[in-house]
């Protein structure tokens, strides 16, 4: 494998490193291997937290502590997960990120890989910038798996050769562009609509919001987006679909979080310190939501009952200045279930427009 693309955050990261791959290795005349977590939101697979290889049938041993997930692979029950499409439709590698044992864990699964296929590149590739955060920023929505696999590179052998990529700064919603722009370093490569083209037939389905709107960028979207179940608002701006270089060791050594977790054995250690660091847990959030979603979600069977509230919701969030959102913000902020975000996003792949079918172009009435 000439590259080795490490999806700081898994989910929608994955999908990105698959259009990173089309922008700066086009030449190439094999696929990257494409290390990354089974972490989905909630409407996708309704356990909190991250799966681990045990949670999987079907996955093929590429090292003693890496396991691939090809398109064939299943998951045990109640475990959901869009890793093995992914897998089944891009040509590239997935391989599985196993945090259960903590950064150190992942720091010997980068060991390994690098040592048993010695990558001529290494990229550690994040979507919106959150890697680049202190870790007690209260706008941090998921610090743990960002700085998980920071500090797993940062410590890993190979650690000299990995680039840090941030795509899109901003676009998840967590730390403003403002903010990121001092702790940006070169301009890499901005994405063009020929880039999409890699990953068009997975924004079809695929529920990420940040690799979504990076997508819409680089195809002309501008505006202000709502995303998340909170609603946050994310500019769509030119510097959308551009992706930056950061120095690892600088932002490794400012992020207090990655830090604190860069010897950890178990996940369970590394929520503890995050909840010392950051006040809280992405899974201790993940855990919470999901009860409340068991009680909130409807199915909607009126179909016209269900197109008057998008309207409504749709009148609403223009009112605030917004021009776009995203199918799961819209499923969320309505209840609905993870059936009707798919019928939702097949629904707006129907209409026509030339983005991915889960940003949601707003209408007046």
């Amino acid at each position: 494998m000439k590259r080795l693309i490490v999806a700081a955050g898994g989910g929608g990261d994955a999908v990105a490193a698959a259009m990173l791959h089309a922008a700066l290795y086009a030449a190439d005349d094999e696929p990257a291997l494409i290390l990354t977590y089974s972490w989905d939101r909630l409407i996708v697979d309704p356990v909190p937290g991250p799966r681990s290889p045990a949670d999987f049938t079907g996955l093929h041993q590429l090292t003693p502590h890496v396991w691939a997930v090809p398109g064939t692979a299943t998951l045990k029950p109640p475990h959901a997960a869009t890793l093995p499409r992914l897998a089944a439709e891009l040509p590239h590698t997935f391989a599985l990120i196993d945090p259960y044992a903590g950064a150190t864990g992942i720091t010997r699964q980068l060991d390994e890989l690098t040592t048993h296929f010695t990558p001529e590149t290494i990229d550690l590739l994040d979507v919106g910038g959150d890697i680049l955060a202190h870790g007690n920023e209260p706008t941090l929505r998921s610090p743990l798996a960002d700085a998980l696999t920071l500090a797993a590179c940062t410590r890993a052998k190979a650690a000299a050769d990995v680039r840090l990529l941030v795509a899109g700064p901003g676009l998840d919603g967590e730390l403003p562009a403002d903010t990121l722009r001092p702790r940006l370093g070169p301009l890499v490569t901005t994405f063009t609509p020929e880039h999409t083209q890699a990953i068009t037939s997975v924004l079809n389905w695929h529920p990420s919001e940040a690799t979504a709107l990076l997508a819409a960028t680089a195809l002309g979207a501008r505006g202000l987006c709502e995303v998340r179940d909170a609603g946050l608002p994310v500019p769509l701006t030119d510097e959308g679909p551009t992706v930056h270089q950061a120095d690892l060791t600088p932002a490794f050594a400012s992020n207090r979080l990655a830090q604190s977790i860069a010897d950890t054995t178990t996940l369970g250690e590394a929520e503890e310190r995050c909840r010392a660091v950051s006040g809280t847990s992405e899974i201790d959030y993940e855990r919470a939501k999901a009860q409340r979603l068991s009680q909130q979600q409807t199915d909607h069977a009126d179909p016209h009952g269900l197109l008057d509230q998008i309207k409504d919701f749709e009148q609403a969030a223009v009112t605030r200045g917004t021009t776009y959102t995203t199918v799961r913000r819209l499923t969320e902020a309505l209840g609905l279930t993870s059936e009707a975000l798919q019928h939702l996003t097949q629904f707006n792949a129907a209409r026509a427009s030339h983005l991915p079918a889960s940003v949601w172009k707003l209408h007046h009435r």
